[in-house]
């Protein structure tokens, strides 16, 4: 499989996390299916203003300005695992705050705008497609995995009986995963421009494995802090 193909697959998987990312929020809150729409639709303009850009920027330029931003990084993961203590709480004292709070995990944030952007910018240097054309497919690609995965989370919602309280705990998760990433990916960027990054594996393939077990520990202690108001 050549590079190009691979490039791909790996830009719709990304896509495919982050819709399931923006579903979450939608599908376990109490919002209309004019808002899901709404919040898909969202994702389509912004990937076409990328898309319209993406012509115009170089992925070394936008890697420095990724860089810059990852104060902002960790601020997004820290307010998602505040905010979805403070949706599982009020779920628990009786009032449901979802229909706000799911905002925090369904807009587009600016790890999403980033995700967004990468993609155009890699589809257009890698099929040689135009901007336009290039941001009308991530953009709709966007649209159906996050209305696809509302509707399915929706549907999983109402069949298993699952509440607000899950989507805090998504929202927990998915902040430290931002967290990680905040921490990992530059020192993986860094790396690689020392050539130290080995294509065998080796200690390079273990670390997501490390990741998600940190994930999971960290998951059950915050799930012990809530439950035990600590």
């Amino acid at each position: 499989m050549d590079s190009t193909a691979l490039t791909v697959i790996g830009i719709l998987i990304g896509i495919l996390v982050f819709g399931i990312k923006s579903g979450i929020g939608c599908g376990f809150s109490n919002i209309s299916t004019k808002e899901i729409f709404a919040i898909g639709g969202s994702y389509l303009l912004l990937a076409l203003l990328f898309g319209g850009v993406a012509d115009h920027i170089s992925l070394e330029s936008f890697e420095k300005f990724f860089s810059m931003g990852m104060g902002i990084h960790v601020l997004v993961s820290f307010l998602l695992i505040v905010i979805g203590i403070y949706t599982q709480k009020k779920w628990n004292s009786g009032k449901d705050v979802s229909r706000h709070t799911f905002l925090a995990i369904s807009i587009p944030c600016p790890v999403c705008l980033a995700a967004l952007a990468v993609s155009c910018i890699l589809l257009s240097e890698s099929l040689n497609l135009s901007g336009i054309k290039v941001g009308l497919l991530v953009g709709v690609a966007f649209f159906i995995a996050v209305v696809a995965s509302s509707f399915l989370f929706r549907l999983g919602k109402v069949r298993f009986g699952k509440t607000p309280e899950t989507m805090g705990s998504a929202m927990m998760l998915i902040g430290i995963y931002y967290l990680l990433g905040a921490l990992l990916i530059p020192a993986y960027i860094q790396t690689k421009k020392m050539n130290l990054v080995s294509t065998g594996g080796g200690e390079t393939g273990i670390m997501p494995l490390m990741a998600f077990g940190v994930i999971v520990l960290a998951g059950f202690f915050l799930e012990r802090i809530r439950r035990h108001d600590l």
